[in-house]
């Protein structure tokens, strides 16, 4: 629940930000016959952008880590399960300031 919970705050942030960036677009003074291209490239522009780099990417990532890393933990331990979720959960969470730089570049 709480993953999703946080799928739901990064995807309202992303919109969030397509908003503003929209409304700013439209605030720059120009010709009106360019504005709702301008306003409507902005939106999109961003929402990609924000999309790609702040929820899909780091959430396909950090996935992909927790599910090998319980893979690993589960082969190579005889922990118990709840540690083995517990450390998948926090090896999950330390990759997050390692993937940031590469995926904003990458999106870029």
């Amino acid at each position: 629940a709480v993953v999703w919970l946080s799928y739901g705050v990064a995807s309202s942030y992303v919109l969030a930000d397509a908003i503003d960036k929209g409304k700013k677009a439209g605030e720059v003074p120009s010709p009106e016959a360019g504005r709702s291209a301008r306003v409507t490239v902005a939106v999109v522009d961003t929402f990609v952008w924000q999309a790609l780099a702040s929820v899909a990417i780091p959430g396909f990532t950090i996935n992909r880590v927790c599910a090998a890393s319980l893979y690993v933990l589960g082969t190579a331990t005889r922990w118990p399960l709840a540690v083995r979720k517990w450390s998948t959960t926090a090896l999950g969470l330390l990759t997050i300031p390692v993937i940031i730089h590469p995926i904003d570049r990458s999106v870029d």
